[in-house]
């Protein structure tokens, strides 16, 4: 079997650990892995295949050799490292926001335009958690019925905005319980002059405010949504809210589609899909949670139910996991494409 020469960078956080596990539990032919950082976390042992790895400072001498290069750091930090990584003779697949809307970049989820990883350039672009969730779920039932119109809110875990946010949910808890002051200093924007604790509380911001008071992470559904489906004028009306939730991304989400579909036609259609799983059993109060979705694979559609308020309507529940799939998982799966092709 082919074996590849992998770097990791960005080893040190939390997707960056999912993706070593990952290659693990997936058993990718890894020749030779190579794990990155800054020179902050540089130094720190990891262990893989029953060996530890020792986390090396990002250099310019980090690629050579590197057939695949994940990237797990900061949009600057894939700016400035991704085409020196190309360069150097590596496919880049990049998890951060700086390549996404690059018309000369592929953004793609494996189940829904893996055709598009055959386009790319030496950097192929994984979407944003939030929208790779919601376009696996919705992905088959466009393929069948297409749709015109996406209304969506989510609920978004503390992990997506780091360990300092989870720290702080933890630190938030910890002295409600025991009645001391609640205090934050990381949500919305750890950047902000004003933070909200998140403990008992939702937060209806994700990222900056840009045009027509909607956030940077809710354009980023927009924009990456219409790429990835390849629908340049789908409307797309997303809410992204923060929610005291340590990890899987949630969201309710309202479709019109062109074609009318039932119920039962979108149930099966989703049971058949790959890499979403139904659960939908309102009378045995089977539904996904958080909580199902951690540390899982799939994305898990339920209360799949017509909207009688307009035709052609469906209301759907959607979680994933955001570091597995809305992450390191579907980047991996993207270089597992690739390789089986020969499009690298």
């Amino acid at each position: 079997m082919k074996t590849y020469k992998v770097a990791i960078l960005g080893a040190s956080g939390a997707v960056g650990t999912e993706f070593i596990q990952l290659l693990e539990e997936r058993d990718f032919p890894v020749g030779e892995l190579r794990l990155l950082a800054s020179p902050r976390s540089a130094g720190r042992r990891v262990p893989f295949r029953g060996e530890e790895l020792v986390v090396e400072a990002v250099g310019e001498d980090s690629f050579r050799g590197i057939d695949i290069a994940f990237f797990a750091a900061g949009g600057g930090v894939s700016k400035e490292w991704a085409p020196k990584a190309v360069a150097a003779g590596a496919v880049v697949i990049d998890n951060s926001s700086a390549f996404r809307l690059d018309p000369e970049v592929p953004l793609v989820v494996p189940e829904v335009n893996r055709d598009a990883i055959r386009t790319h350039k030496g950097i192929i672009a994984n979407p944003n958690c939030s929208t790779t969730i919601m376009v696996t779920a919705l992905a088959p039932i466009h393929r069948a019925a297409r749709i015109r119109r996406i209304v969506v809110s989510t609920y978004q875990s503390v992990s997506g905005a780091g360990a300092k946010a989870m720290a702080e949910l933890e630190a938030q808890v910890r002295a409600y319980a025991q009645g001391e002051p609640v205090t934050a200093q990381v949500l919305p924007v750890a950047s902000a002059d004003k933070h909200y604790p998140i403990a008992f509380n939702l937060i209806p911001q994700i990222d900056v405010f840009e045009e027509l008071g909607y956030t940077k992470e809710e354009w980023k559904m927009v924009y990456e949504t219409r790429k990835i489906l390849d629908e340049p004028g789908l409307a797309v009306s997303p809410t992204t809210v923060r929610v005291p939730v340590w990890r899987s991304h949630s969201e309710s989400i309202n479709i019109e589609t062109e074609k009318p579909l039932t119920v039962e036609e979108a149930r099966r259609i989703l049971s058949e899909a790959e890499g979403v799983e139904v659960i939908d059993d309102p009378q045995a109060m089977a539904y996904p949670m958080p909580i199902t979705a951690t540390g899982k694979d799939p994305v898990y559609v339920g209360r799949i139910r017509r909207d009688p308020s307009i035709e052609n309507g469906l209301n759907l529940w959607v979680v994933g996991d955001q570091i597995r799939k809305g992450a390191a998982l579907n980047a991996l799966q993207i270089a597992e494409v690739a390789c089986a092709n020969g499009w690298l």
